[in-house]
């Protein structure tokens, strides 16, 4: 069976430069969350790419609860930010790097 992962691009919205600190602890609080439920492979910020944020790659049973995570993700929910989510299917030695 397959194994995916789903790919949250976190793309900066028109309002992203006013984002309070409130804003940013809620973020932080939510990917505790996530990452204390095992919903959270990988988080990170991306540097050198206008307009894109970061990413978080999901592990979830679904891409439509990987969808959820997106739409209640407070930097989103808020308004300040877009996404994009990307189904991955990771490569590594278990599946032969996809050979």
């Amino acid at each position: 069976m397959d194994t995916w992962n789903y790919v949250m691009f976190i793309e900066r919205g028109k309002t992203y430069n006013k984002i309070t600190k409130k804003v940013i602890e809620s973020h932080v609080e939510n990917l505790r969350k996530l990452d204390d439920e095992g919903k959270i492979e990988l988080v990170g910020v991306f540097k050198g790419y206008p307009g894109v944020a970061g990413m978080v790659v999901f592990k979830t049973e679904s891409r439509e609860e990987a969808e959820e995570l997106c739409k209640r993700e407070p930097l989103v929910a808020g308004g300040y930010a877009t996404y994009k989510l990307r189904d991955m299917m990771p490569a590594n030695r278990e599946n032969n790097y996809l050979l």
